[in-house]
């Protein structure tokens, strides 16, 4: 018998069926029963699976920095090898009851009778298993290996819980023996119970005796004629009721029949937030993720002599309160299992939806409690014990499609369960719980190491006492100090309200309070820090604390830490303190008063002499007359403190004040004219005299806004060191940061920490001969630059710059970070989690159709309404709305074939919307277009999923912005780099490929099947390419022009026809910088992120050109730096070159090409020229490099290539790959004699000159019209710097009648453009200044249409001097 392939999940499973595989068929089958916990008994074979070397991978992984992606590997390896194992159980009738850590336990139900012929099939299972899966090697050199244990008899089951929530138990002795097989049996060994080895049919089996009385060792199963396994497996049938009836699925618990009555018992078998996206519709792909979260381990032990339906009780009664506790503090009691001697309850704090602020301080708190209960009312308890931990886990389904379970794997996992018996009898934590959980330290006691199985570094352990009030006072000083070198930014007006409240306490004789209102990070500390310094430099005594979450619960705890320091006894010690005291209040308190101060300030040390006696005057008062008497006492001293020196309490988090504190201080503020400055986060609810303070006519509450952005760029080139940082460093930290303060510093640290970024010297920078050394030349136009924090001389100033290999959009963000923005992802509700996660998938703005096109069986309505609801509460805004909407939406379709069968789909299905937008269909795409409005959200939401779903998401986005990546539809489409395309797929189409994804039948994009690599664009998508359309008779005279003036009043009239047809300048806007923005820079991430570097590499020269195109050199060298990148580091020697990704000749000499534009636009002439001549050397058309080579190839360029010119190529495939080459060859030429004319030597001109001869035959040989009149500018503005005004105005004249043989497309017009400017400066020269003038002014409103602002730029140099001289003369 075979188990067949592995089950796929259905198109659309029913919520029963859901539920159902996450349980056992014990449950699903179970009759109902009362409420009380009653014991149900049967027959039944148990079979433990153990996977060793499980803990052991987890430690390796543990030892190394990246936690995220290592839990991304080990989830992957447990969960595919722990599949397997699931299937092949089911196949054999079992039921899995768990799958607990790295135990799976499986069940057969039968009669007693019917137990030998079950074991009989249980150990050809277990023996089929330890063949198959017995051993699974991994990479990192750490085995997985089974132990398997079977025993048999009778199996009790308790269900434990209430209403709400309820747990499964399996308890008995033959559960104890299972347990205890599975340690006896080592590696691939399979060990029997006694009790199961007696009730087997023995004669069957070659065993072992390991321990008599005990248990056997199973060696193999003897084969007896004519005994025939199939036959036994058909007859076991019979004994089995919820066996598969199909072959379609593994178990009958998913082909049930809708039953409301059994959906709400399974549902109280599962945890609420994973019913709520089951109940959502979300594919149990989607429900995995990586997070951080607090395990609390509780463990009861108990006394031999306890029976049976009284543990249960005990049991019953420990769960329910765990389970109160747990959830209070913002937990989940996840399961309950059994062991030899107790039972264990596993508790988590932030799983997904339950994530907390100080959710480790809430977890230790609860789990004293718990710890102290158990020991309190559980009478029949020998031992408690609780550990917790904190880590990074895998939260997620593990198991096959039929039978999964919800589960947590980590490190941390396995740490907790090794404390727990390392550390019996005590409440437990490892020291991340204990730094994170920011509880005073005096509430921990640090335990000797000891060493744990498997467990090669567990760190520092701590006992926690219980929240314990310590003999000490609070901080004297702020936990912020201010850098004389960082001055506060953008806090001015915060300062002027403090100033302004000084004055008015100084000369009105009254209390104020500044209370500065902001968010967590928002800088309130810094503000209280600086107001320090200021006010001590005034000459006011500051009186400085921070409070902490723990000072809420301490009555009066403020304002005796206040006095503390007003008294200057906080840090005094202690037999110092009644000396100190006493100097203080001599002359303001009356002495027999003075004793009233022993407990307060801790006078009184464990009965040692130094305390302050007790007086006749206050032994007679109560405890209500004492409270009464100090704080008169305060302000008695404070009134008189005052009238020397203004005070100034500064209060950093007052929100976690005590009532009491408020109410004195409320009654200070009435009576004494002192200054309070305190600071408060708004989202904690304070109490009533917290509130009744607030509304007091002298408070004044001031909200702290966040930083502008040149603030925050301020900030962080302070916090790096750097005057300068370049324009990719500057969007990563305004798209995470959103003028946060401490999100900026936080982040700063984490990039110097992560070897991130390179530092460069700034001086004068020579030029360079290597592409790698650019980085810091390119980005001097682009860098946000600060002044020096200093002015002294010498001193050494630096920029930064990322390194080449780094994504900064795939850079984790620090676990601090994290926590916060997964804290504020868990406040939204399952279906605005789902949608934020994949939208975190798209980039930091998404349109909606791909949003659309992520989100599993959503349709519009539902995917709008969720929409608005996260733009209310301003998680989402929406992008680019100030701006004026185009016409049309941005992103059109690539091909006329893809349009087709948008609409035949379109007619076919009206209800389902196609997944690219056609014209006039749909709302403008600016509209549809969405960006996130919370710092940190988009960053944690991606970094949630796991690697396999998160490379199928990116996919998805992939193959959805594949076929829009081109020029827009007013540059008639077409690639950026002209036809890329066709020179790049007639290289790649020898091997046959396949789709990009084949799919599957199933319900999610996660379950596709990726079959093959991300292909590049295809040649057969036809694209209109510009050709060369017929010219109406309207257009043009059919005679050439013959002047310039001819030509521009032609040009005027072609320009301002009225008809909207013929209209050039009203025709639609380009959109190519919106399609590079929202298309081709965020396919490229993509591409790099599922690691197809081949179209990664495609895409970026994409960008590149269209960057180039839209005058954007440093994003052209940024997507080119990139390129670089992938190929990898260049060899000193040619013959050893090998890029790291395989990429054809053509493509080579585009990226040679781009990046010798770039280095010509940055001034690198001697690189830019170098990188030319590569360029042209691969495209086969070799440019000489000396003064013979150049006479040799002028002569062939004159006579030879002149009568060699090719006929005008059609439209074939094969063609248009030459036309990619020539195109790249006139860009080529026309860089070099533009480089070479930089110097006026006589080689440089010879050069300059072989250049343009070659750019003109090629430029011919190329047949466009557009492409010809360019060259024949060049042309004419070379031969002009050479002094040669015959052929300067010759190839003018020729420029203009090559224009008059053209109609007015994008590209000719562009064409026009660069001719009128050429005209324009001609005309300046030769002192026609009117005339200049006149078609600088045409050239400009070309210019400014076509959105191009180098040429815009040298038309208006021209148009101010034509101007300038013609006003002065």
């Amino acid at each position: 018998m075979a188990t067949g392939e592995r089950e796929v999940a259905p198109l659309l499973w029913p919520v029963e069926a859901r539920l159902a595989a996450l349980l056992p068929d014990l449950l699903v089958f179970r009759k109902p029963r009362g409420s009380e916990p009653e014991l149900a008994t049967a027959q039944g074979v148990l079979l433990g699976v153990h996977v060793t070397g499980f803990t052991a991978l987890m430690d390796r992984f543990s030892l190394t920095c990246k936690s995220e992606h290592d839990m991304d590997k080990l989830a992957h390896i447990f969960s595919y090898y722990i599949s397997d194992i699931v299937e092949h159980v089911l196949c054999f009738g079992g039921d899995i009851l768990n799958i607990t850590g790295n135990v799976l336990l499986a069940l057969w139900t039968v009669k007693k009778n019917q137990l030998s012929d079950i074991i009989t099939l249980v150990v050809k299972c277990s023996l089929e298993i330890q063949e198959k899966f017995g051993i699974y090697h991994t990479r990192e050199g750490q085995d997985l290996q089974l132990k398997i244990g079977l025993s048999a008899g009778q199996i009790s089951q308790i269900i434990i819980g209430d209403e709400q929530r309820q747990y499964l138990l399996v308890i008995g002795r033959d559960v104890d023996d299972v347990q205890f097989a599975q340690r006896l049996a080592q590696a691939n060994e399979i060990v029997l119970s006694w009790n199961c080895w007696k009730l087997c049919e023995q004669y069957m089996f070659e065993v072992e005796v390991t321990r008599e009385d005990e248990a056997v060792k199973l060696r193999d199963m003897r084969i007896i004629d004519p005994f025939d396994f199939d036959e036994h497996f058909d007859k076991c049938l019979d004994y089995l009721p919820h066996y598969r009836t199909s072959a379609d699925t593994l178990r009958t618990a998913l082909e049930l029949n809708p039953d409301s009555a059994l959906e709400q018992t399974l549902r109280k078998h599962i945890m609420k937030n994973l019913a709520e996206k089951i109940d959502e519709g979300q594919p149990m792909e989607y429900v995995s993720e990586f997070r951080t979260v607090t395990i609390v381990l509780v463990s009861l032990e108990f006394h031999k002599t306890a029976w049976m339906l009284r543990l249960c009780h005990l049991i019953q009664e420990a769960a329910l309160y765990i389970s109160t506790v747990i959830e209070k503090g913002g937990g989940q009691l996840s399961r309950i299992f059994m062991f030899e001697k107790g039972c264990m309850f596993l508790c988590f704090f932030g799983l997904p939806g339950d994530k907390k602020p100080d959710e480790c301080a809430h977890a230790l708190e609860s789990s004293f409690s718990i710890f102290s209960f158990c020991w309190e009312n559980l009478a029949e308890t020998k031992l408690v014990s609780i550990s917790i931990t904190n880590g990074p886990v895998f939260c997620g389904v593990v198991g096959a499609v039929a039978r999964h379970e919800y589960t947590v794997i980590g490190p941390k996992v396995s740490l907790v369960a090794r404390m727990i018996t390392a550390y019996p009898g005590l409440v437990s934590c490892d020291e991340v719980t204990y730094l994170r959980s920011m509880l005073p330290a005096y509430n921990f006691k640090k335990l000797p190491e000891k060493m744990m199985k498997n467990i090669s570094n567990p760190g520092k352990i701590y006992e926690y006492l219980g929240h314990r009030r310590c003999i000490m006072f609070g901080k004297r000083h702020l936990a912020k100090e201010r850098s004389k070198n960082h001055p506060l930014l953008d806090r001015e007006k915060e300062l002027e309200a403090f100033r302004m409240a000084q004055e008015r306490c100084l000369h009105q004789k009254k209390g104020q309070v500044i209370l500065y209102e902001g968010g967590k990070g928002y800088g309130k500390s810094q503000l209280l820090a600086k107001i320090n310094s200021l006010a001590q430099k005034e000459g006011h005594r500051v009186l400085p604390m921070k409070l902490q979450e723990a000072d809420s619960k301490q009555r009066f705890y403020a304002i005796q830490t206040l006095m503390a320091i007003f008294f200057e006894i906080d840090m005094c010690p202690s037999y110092c303190r009644q000396e100190c005291l006493h100097r203080q209040l001599h002359g303001m308190v009356e002495e027999p008063l003075h004793c009233l101060f022993n407990d307060l300030f801790f006078v009184k040390m464990n009965n040692v002499p130094g305390q302050f006696p007790l007086s006749f005057k206050v032994s007679h008062m109560d405890d209500l007359a004492r409270q009464k008497k100090i704080k008169a006492c305060f302000i008695q001293v404070l009134q008189e403190a005052v009238r020397e020196t203004p005070l100034i309490f500064l209060i950093d988090e007052a929100q976690y004040m005590d009532a009491a504190s408020w109410e004195f201080l409320g009654t200070l503020l009435s009576r004494v004219p002192i200054s309070m400055v305190m600071t408060l986060t708004p989202t904690f609810t304070l109490s009533g005299w917290a509130q009744h303070f607030l509304k007091s006519s002298q408070a004044v509450i001031v909200p702290i806004s966040k930083l502008t952005a040149p603030s925050l760029l301020r900030m962080a080139c302070w916090e790096l060191g750097v005057v300068s940082i370049p324009q990719e460093l500057q969007i990563y930290l305004l798209h995470r940061c959103f003028g946060n303060p401490f999100y900026c510093e936080v982040l700063c640290q984490d990039l110097l920490s992560g070897d991130i970024l390179l530092f460069h010297d700034l001086q004068e920078e020579e030029e360079n001969s290597k592409w790698e050394n650019l980085s810091a030349n390119a980005m001097k136009s682009t860098m946000f630059s600060i002044s020096p924090a200093t002015s002294e001389e010498n001193q050494e100033l630096f920029v930064c710059t990322v390194k080449d290999d780094v994504n900064l959009d795939t850079v984790l963000l620090p676990p601090l970070l994290k926590e916060i923005a997964v804290n504020q992802l868990d406040q939204l509700s399952p279906e605005e989690q789902l949608l934020v996660k994949c939208a975190a998938v798209i980039g930091h703005s998404f349109h909606i159709d791909l949003l659309q096109h992520l989100l599993p069986g959503w349709d519009k309505n539902k995917l709008l309404q969720v929409l608005r609801a996260l733009v209310d509460i301003h998680v989402l805004c929406w992008f680019n709305t100030s701006q004026e909407l185009p016409a049309e939406p941005v992103l059109e379709p690539s091909s006329i074939e893809i349009i087709e069968q948008t609409k035949e789909k379109k007619k076919s299905d009206a209800g389902l919307s196609s997944p690219l937008r056609l014209q006039g269909e749909l709302s403008p795409l600016q509209t549809e277009m969405l960006e996130f409005g919370v710092p940190l959200l988009r960053e944690a939401a991606w970094e949630l999923w796991p690697k396999e779903q998160q490379i199928a998401l990116h996919l998805e986005c992939a193959c959805f912005l594949q076929d829009l990546a081109c020029r827009c539809g007013s540059c008639h489409g077409g690639d950026f780099v002209p036809f890329h395309r066709f020179a790049v797929c007639s290289t790649k189409r020898s091997s046959e490929t396949s789709q990009f994804c084949s799919y599957t039948d199933t319900g999610s994009v996660l379950t596709r099947v990726i079959t093959d690599k991300l292909q590049l664009p295809s040649s057969q998508d036809s694209y209109q390419f510009q050709t060369k359309p017929s010219r109406s008779q309207e257009d043009f005279s059919s005679d050439h022009f013959r002047t310039e003036a001819e030509f521009l009043d032609q040009v005027n009239k072609m320009l301002a026809q009225t008809s909207p047809e013929k209209d050039m300048l009203t025709t639609k806007p380009c959109h190519c910088e919106e399609i590079l923005k929202l298309v081709l820079s965020p396919l490229t991430q993509h591409c790099l992120v599922i690691g197809e570097t081949t179209c990664a590499f495609y895409y970026l020269l994409e960008a590149a050109a269209a960057s180039l195109d839209l005058s954007d050199n440093y994003m052209a060298f940024f997507y080119l730096r990139k390129a670089s990148s992938l190929l990898g580091q260049p060899s000193a020697f040619s013959f050893l070159k090998k890029h790291k990704v395989k990429i054809c000749q053509f493509e080579e000499a585009t990226f040679c090409s781009l990046r010798s534009e770039v280095c010509f636009n940055m001034g690198q002439i001697t690189l830019a020229k170098k990188l030319a001549r590569q360029a042209l050397r691969l495209l086969k058309r070799n440019f000489p490099w000396t003064w013979f080579g150049v006479l040799f190839q002028t002569f062939l360029e004159k006579y030879w290539r002149s009568c060699s010119l090719s006929q005008s190529p059609n439209n074939s495939s094969e063609n248009k790959k030459k036309l990619a080459v020539l195109q790249q060859q006139v860009h080529c030429l026309s860089l070099l004699w533009q480089l070479y004319n930089l110097e006026a030597t006589a080689s440089n001109r010879r050069f300059a000159c072989l250049a343009t001869l070659m750019q003109k035959n090629s430029a011919e040989e190329f047949a466009n019209e557009a492409q010809v009149v360019s060259t024949y500018v060049d042309l004419s503005q070379f031969s002009q710097n050479m002094g040669d005004r015959e052929k300067w105005l010759h190839c003018e004249q020729v420029a203009i009648q090559k224009i008059s043989q053209c109609c007015f497309s994008r590209e000719e017009l562009l064409a026009t453009a660069q001719l009128m400017q050429a005209l324009a400066y001609s005309k300046l020269c030769l002192g026609h200044l009117e005339v200049s003038i006149k078609l600088g002014f045409q050239a400009h409103e070309i210019c400014r249409h076509l959105k191009k602002p180098a040429l815009e730029n040298l038309v208006l140099s021209v148009l101010f001097r034509s101007a300038f001289l013609k006003k002065k003369y």
